[in-house]
Formats: C-alpha cells, sequence, structure tokens
C-alpha cells in the first residue's frame, strides 16, 4: 500500500543527529556525535534507593494516573529551587512539569502557532527544536549566532521584515550547537526587543548547570516581569536524560493553555520519575552532585580542546565553550563538509554535520559538532586523532 501522509510529517526528515547515533551503536565507533551525559554523571545508586523506598511505601501514587500539570510536591520543589538558584517566579508564573524539555516546544508551538507563522530562532540551532517547529508547519526565520551569542541588531531587523512571527527561541547558555553563551548586555537587548515588538521569548536552558569556567549570567526569564518569557528546564543533564523529566515556568495563562495540549498527547508525565525527582532533591545534596558533574565535564573539555589543538591547531578553527556539552569546529574553506564527516566514518569516528542545525539543512556550513561528554578520555584522545588523519589527506 502507499501511505499519504500529512503535509506537516512528510517534508519532516530524521534527525541528523540520532540518524548518526544508529552508527554508534557498533562500538568499534567512537562517539563525537552525541549527547549524551557521561556514564559516571549518573547517580545510579541514589535513584536505586529512592526508587526501592517509593515503590515499597507509595506503589499506588507511583503507578496510577496523575495530574495533567505535574506532581504537585515536585511542582513545588521546582518552583522553589528556581527562585533560590535563578531569581526566577513572578506572581503571574506557574510551573508544569514535562516529558522531557523538547515537550515544551512542542506545547508553545502548538499553543502559539497557527500554520504559516513564523519561529524565529539562532542560526544555528538545536535539530529536535527546530523539526518540532516544522512539525506545525512554522516557517523558520534564523538569527547569526554570535561567539557573545544571538546578533540582536540582525534580530531587530528581521522581526521587522517578518509577518506573523511568534516567539523568539534561544539556547543563551553553552548553545547546541555553538557552544557561545550569550552576553549580559544582548540577554538584556534581547528582552527589551521582544518586549517592544510584542513576542514571546522560548529561553532553553537545559546546559544552563554545567558550566566549567567563568562567571554565571542571569538568565532571561529572571528580568521576566512582563510575562513575556518562557523558560524551559530539565533535569535530562544533571539527573538522567531516560527519566524524561523537565519543567516550564511560564505566566498562567500560557501555562493553562500547554496543559489542556499536554492531556491530548501524553495525559502527564510519568508519576514514578517525578516522584523520583522530588524524593532526589529532598533527600540527596543536589549541589554537590551537579559541582561533582562540572568536574567530570571540565576535565573532557580540557582533554578534547588540547587534542583538537595538537592534531587539528592548524586546520579547523573554535572557540572555547564556558560550560555544556559541545564543541562547534570549523572546517577550511576548500574541504567539503559532508565528504569529510564520512571519512571521519570510515575512521571509525561519528560527529554531527553543521548543516542539520540550519534553517534550511541544504544550505553550505563548514561547521562540524563535536560532543565532549559522551566519549571516555580515551575515545576522546583516539577519536581526534581519527580526525587528524581525516585532515592529513586535505593537508596534502
Amino acid at each position: 500500500m502507499e501511505y499519504k501522509f500529512s503535509n506537516k510529517i512528510a517534508s519532516l526528515q530524521p534527525s541528523a543527529i540520532r540518524e548518526i547515533l544508529k552508527a554508534t551503536a557498533d562500538p568499534s565507533i567512537i562517539p563525537l556525535a552525541a549527547g549524551n551525559p557521561a556514564p559516571e554523571a549518573f547517580p545510579v545508586d541514589e535513584v536505586r534507593a529512592i526508587a526501592k523506598n517509593i515503590l515499597e511505601s507509595r506503589p499506588i501514587d507511583a503507578l496510577q494516573y496523575g495530574v495533567s500539570e505535574g506532581y504537585a510536591p515536585l511542582r513545588d520543589t521546582v518552583s522553589q529551587w528556581m527562585k533560590e538558584r535563578e531569581n526566577i517566579g513572578q506572581d503571574f508564573d506557574d510551573v508544569i512539569i514535562v516529558s522531557g524539555a523538547t515537550q515544551v516546544m512542542d506545547l508553545v508551538t502548538k499553543v502559539l502557532c497557527n500554520e504559516g507563522d513564523t519561529v524565529i530562532c539562532e542560526e544555528p540551532s538545536f535539530i529536535g527544536s527546530l523539526n518540532c517547529f516544522r512539525s506545525y508547519g512554522c516557517k523558520l526565520k534564523g538569527v547569526p549566532v554570535e561567539a557573545d551569542g544571538m546578533n540582536v541588531d540582525a534580530l531587530e531587523e528581521i522581526i521587522e521584515s517578518t509577518e506573523n512571527a511568534k516567539f523568539i527561541y534561544t539556547i543563551p547558555n553553552f548553545q547546541n550547537p555553538s557552544g557561545a553563551t550569550m552576553s549580559l548586555e544582548k540577554r538584556e537587548k534581547l528582552y527589551s526587543i521582544a518586549k517592544k515588538h510584542g513576542l514571546i521569548i522560548l529561553e532553553d536552558n537545559p546546559y544552563g548547570d554545567l558550566r566549567v569556567s567563568g562567571e554565571k549570567l542571569p538568565t532571561i526569564k529572571s528580568i521576566d516581569k512582563d510575562g513575556i518569557v518562557v523558560y524551559a528546564g530539565s533535569f535530562s543533564k544533571i539527573l538522567a536524560p531516560g527519566i524524561r523529566v523537565a519543567y516550564c515556568v511560564a505566566p498562567k495563562s500560557l501555562t493553562s493553555k500547554m496543559t489542556v495540549g499536554k492531556q491530548a498527547s501524553d495525559v502527564h508525565t510519568s508519576c514514578l520519575t517525578q516522584m523520583i525527582v522530588d524524593e532526589w532533591f529532598k533527600n540527596y545534596d543536589v549541589d554537590a552532585h551537579i559541582r561533582k558533574i562540572q568536574g567530570i565535564y571540565k576535565e573532557r573539555l580540557e582533554l578534547m580542546c588540547s587534542c583538537i589543538d595538537k592534531e587539528l591547531g592548524d586546520f579547523v578553527e573554535y572557540v572555547k565553550p564556558e560550560g555544556g556539552l559541545f564543541i562547534w569546529c570549523k572546517l577550511p574553506e576548500h574541504v567539503d563538509m559532508l565528504e569529510f564527516v564520512k571519512k571521519a566514518v570510515d575512521k571509525k569516528v561519528a560527529v554531527v554535520p553543521g548543516n542539520a542545525f540550519l534553517m534550511n539543512d541544504t544550505d553550505k556550513t563548514q561547521y562540524i559538532r563535536l560532543n565532549f561528554s559522551t566519549p571516555s578520555k580515551e575515545g576522546i584522545i583516539n577519536g581526534i586523532k581519527a580526525l587528524g588523519e581525516v585532515a592529513n589527506e586535505y593537508r596534502s
């Protein structure tokens, strides 16, 4: 039978990252393409003990249906944590718990956009969010990312020349894929521009707790006095991605509609995993755990940068990030980026081609994304050495 897919889905292509990750199922492939936390970053013993206690003492609560807004104790925990840690949360705000942070992008698009509306995004940007916006028939307008974040001057020009723009999507901390961190001046300017033009800011901050150097900057949401910022946070990078628990802080008028949208997709986020997260906060030192994983990623980042400098220093350009999981490398202009990526796979190294992160993935780019959290130290050393061998083919 020939299947006819909906217009919204027919034009979507599989995530380049997910497709590349299939290759990493081969244990001989060095995974510089993924964005998975390091295995030693998982608090396995803590989660095991928490789950055991919950299933012995409150099994029905964990296994029964829950409310769509999220497990009430966890919502309170997140609200308090965000207030204390990030100065986030006004009287007009509310917290909802979602199944992974990408669901925030999905629900925001669902409640704000009609087919043909425009979402303004950083370019490059996270492929998962871009595909989410595309799935609702949205047009994408890209704003160049500089070393200190989105080009806000270009942003204003794009807004003024764009019809039916509904919101601005940004990853201000250790942006995926560029690794760039938006300066405080640009955060304030972005907020001012959005307010001026009546646009929502969707602030995606999955990597904010993974800072390994430099000064922590205030979130855009922390300066939101007008109810124009939707904040997406996640426990995937500090606890475990497999539990699929994330959260959104946004004005109540938006969260109420997002809750209705969530009821039409997954009804509610897993009660058991929400309870695990809440008990983790109540019974363990979360800040100490975050410091531990910061140490793990600082060591891996330093190692990868030293290997790049040694093996590829005369071949690629990159800006060392202050945190996060990724390094964004620019290849020389005479190098065919996709050919380079294929040659890397032949050398048993997986990297992500930069065009996967563009508004139009057929556009040309010289960038590749490298991940330093997933591979072992040995994998980083051998992986970058193999990329150096690929580079030698172009050097000669």
